[in-house]
């Protein structure tokens, strides 16, 4: 198991940004992104000078989007790093900003993660009037076959199911948690409660996925500064300190069954992120995770350590993961309600767990919170985990 190398350098948090997540009709990810940017910085009270380098994640951006983005809050001439990495982008920006202070190279970073989507499963074009390069869908039939990720989760469902009793309404009960959180969140995207007969009774996707049990696509942006512990003596903004950091990529697929891919490389990275914090999945009071479809959040509850493996369900059922319960999973209605614009998500997370680490969340506030964790999985696949401490 790797080790934190004595050279590398305590890192915190010292400013955090973000749009609502909406649809931001008129926007450009260029107006998301650097509105992310700006609170960011007006939240630590640093100028945009001090500021030595910048990740960028985004999946459909442009190879120099965050050239652009960045660029329009100050061009210093800084290094501007564009990463994608499916949905772990911006969680694998907020990597790479942690390693760039954390080495010593900066003594302050910014990530930020942004993307502009349609209604479909892809991004926006790159730039307004931009056509895209997809190409025009073919006829179909008079039945569309269900989308390939919606009915990759459903199958993971019915193995979870066959091994384990998990059910249809154990999944729209995590629905119904998460839009409740989102309820609570001005920057959600879906802020309406529903209930578990509305989850069950939406438009089916893939069976038995129901449209209340995968997550929207949307736009918007997040972005979190980073620096080390002198420059965090002196920032404006609260600071949280980055206990561990993690990315991995999957191992070679022994097991062939459906359940590989969303288990082995998430509790990897889990076990690696506890070693190096020095904590154990008990110490966790607060965590996004990346409930992309209802099941993955049952799934990751097993995954993280939250229960045992098969009582992800039994771990919705008792209630154990809403505000209040073991362990706050997705106090920001996660990608469920909150919304899921690719790139942005991963630093989304790290907004909400610094929000509710400072005592700030409102409504949604986790008494107490003194440690949290993020969790996001790029499928195909890259799984960074991060964990927090105040």
């Amino acid at each position: 198991m790797p080790k934190i190398p004595p050279k590398l350098r305590d890192v915190y948090v010292v400013g955090i940004g973000m749009t609502p997540f909406a649809r931001h009709e008129g926007k450009t990810v260029v107006d998301l992104g650097s509105w992310a940017i700006r609170d960011a910085l007006a939240d630590a009270g640093l100028p945009f000078e001090a500021v030595e380098a910048a990740w960028c994640g985004h999946v459909g951006q442009g190879s120099t989007a965050g050239q652009k983005v960045v660029g329009a809050v100050g061009q210093s001439g800084i290094p501007v790093m564009n990463v994608e990495n499916a949905c772990a982008s911006g969680t694998t920006a907020f990597r790479g900003a942690y390693m760039q202070v954390a080495s010593g190279l900066a003594d302050v970073a910014l990530a930020v993660g942004f993307e502009r989507m349609g209604r479909g499963a892809l991004p926006m074009p790159k730039t307004p009037g931009e056509k895209s390069e997809t190409p025009p869908p073919k006829q179909e039939p008079s039945k569309k076959p269900p989308p390939p990720f919606p009915s990759l989760f459903a199958g993971l469902f019915r193995e979870h199911s066959r091994r384990y009793g998990t059910t249809v309404e154990q999944m729209a009960k995590v629905g119904v948690k998460n839009h409740h959180h989102g309820a609570l969140n001005p920057r959600a995207q879906y802020r309406d409660e529903v209930t578990i007969q509305q989850v069950l009774e939406s438009r089916e996707i893939a069976d038995p996925l129901t449209l209340l049990m995968c997550c929207p696509t949307g736009s918007g942006s997040a972005a979190a500064l980073l620096c080390s512990e002198d420059v965090a003596r002196q920032a404006e903004g609260e600071a949280i300190q980055i206990l561990a950091s993690t990315l991995v990529s999957e191992a070679a697929n022994t097991a062939g069954d459906a359940l590989h891919g969303v288990v082995e490389i998430n509790a990897r990275a889990a076990g690696m992120a506890y070693d190096l914090a020095g904590v154990k999945p008990e110490d966790i009071e607060v965590c996004e995770l990346h409930d992309c479809f209802a099941i993955a959040e049952i799934v990751h509850y097993e995954n993280l350590g939250f229960c045992e493996r098969g009582e992800g369900g039994r771990f919705i059922d008792e209630g154990m993961s809403a505000i209040g319960g073991q362990v706050t999973v997705n106090p920001s209605g996660g990608l469920l309600a909150k919304g899921h614009p690719l790139g942005a998500t991963g630093v989304a997370q790290v907004f909400e767990i610094v929000t509710q680490l400072r005592g700030g969340a409102g409504e949604r506030q986790v008494r107490g919170a003194q440690i949290g964790l993020t969790h996001c999985q790029g499928f195909g696949g890259a799984t960074g985990v991060h964990i927090f401490s105040r």
